[in-house]
């Protein structure tokens, strides 16, 4: 086994394995996946760690850095469950201006920088800026509490396999499947309709002012303006009850009505004795 490097920096609070690699490549003036071959010589890409550490990877890595494995996983989204994956992006997203990073060499790259998930920093409460003017903390007041409700959620979900009768990924996966209005829209433009706005009116209002809408449940990651209104949308069904899901299910028809189905129906079914969907205390 490669014995362990002569100097090792520590990692920033919240940073991502492979940044912290690449930290350690700029300091030795080498790639970062020389770096990273020097304890994983079969490594063939940097990326690739980030989420799919194995337990054996995570102990080399560990003994050529001096520190825990343990220490090696918490810097990845290895222990995040898969349906995670899809809300976690290659590259960053998001930023917060008091905890952002600061480097003469390569800027470090946070792991909450990539969750698809998040709207606020966890490491100091500050709503994220995204990569363009529009701040999220001004879309959709009314529905912040459940929005920032939808986040603790999704983040209970991916960083610790903590679920409630629903887990919230997929919650907010299903929320972004299209739906049929009625009456059907003039315009014809039945992809801006997501099952998200029979929940959360005013994102049919949002669509409206945008182009093109490539997200769906195989691309789920929002812009950031956007992502409270999904979030609050989970936080509601999770609020509700099963009895929702039969609700949303009566705005689809054909195969994704099917699909939507198919992912429901085991919840559904045994316990809508829960009773209509409850009202939620938004504000």
């Amino acid at each position: 086994m490669t014995g362990p490097l002569p100097v090792t920096l520590p990692p920033l609070p919240g940073e991502l394995l492979s940044s912290w690699i690449s930290r350690h490549a700029n300091f030795y003036g080498v790639t970062p996946l020389t770096m990273l071959r020097h304890g994983l010589p079969e490594a063939t890409s940097l990326g690739a760690i980030d989420l799919s550490l194995t337990k054996a990877q995570a102990d080399r890595i560990a003994a050529m850095f001096g520190v825990s494995p343990k220490a090696v996983r918490g810097l990845s989204f290895a222990s995040a469950p898969k349906a995670a994956h899809r809300f976690i992006a290659k590259t960053p997203m998001q930023h917060c201006a008091r905890c952002a990073p600061t480097s003469a060499g390569p800027l470090p790259v946070l792991r909450s920088e990539l969750q698809g998930w998040r709207i606020t920093c966890p490491l100091c409460g500050e709503s994220f800026q995204g990569k363009t003017a529009r701040d999220c903390s001004q879309v959709h007041a009314p529905y912040r509490a459940a929005a920032w409700r939808g986040e603790t959620l999704l983040d209970n979900h991916a960083e610790r396999g903590v679920e409630t009768w629903f887990p919230a990924l997929e919650i907010a996966r299903l929320l972004l499947m299209r739906r049929i209005p009625w009456p059907p829209p003039r315009d014809g433009d039945l992809w801006r309709y997501r099952l998200l706005g029979a929940i959360v009116p005013d994102f049919d209002a949002i669509l409206a002012k945008e182009t093109t809408f490539p997200f769906s449940p195989k691309h789920p990651i929002l812009p950031l303006h956007i992502r409270p209104a999904l979030l609050a949308g989970v936080a509601i069904i999770d609020r509700a009850g099963p009895a929702m899901l039969n609700m949303l299910q009566g705005h689809m028809m054909g195969d994704n009505k099917n699909r939507f189905a198919m992912a429901t129906d085991h919840l559904i079914s045994p316990v809508l004795e829960w009773g209509p969907p409850r009202q939620m205390q938004l504000i």
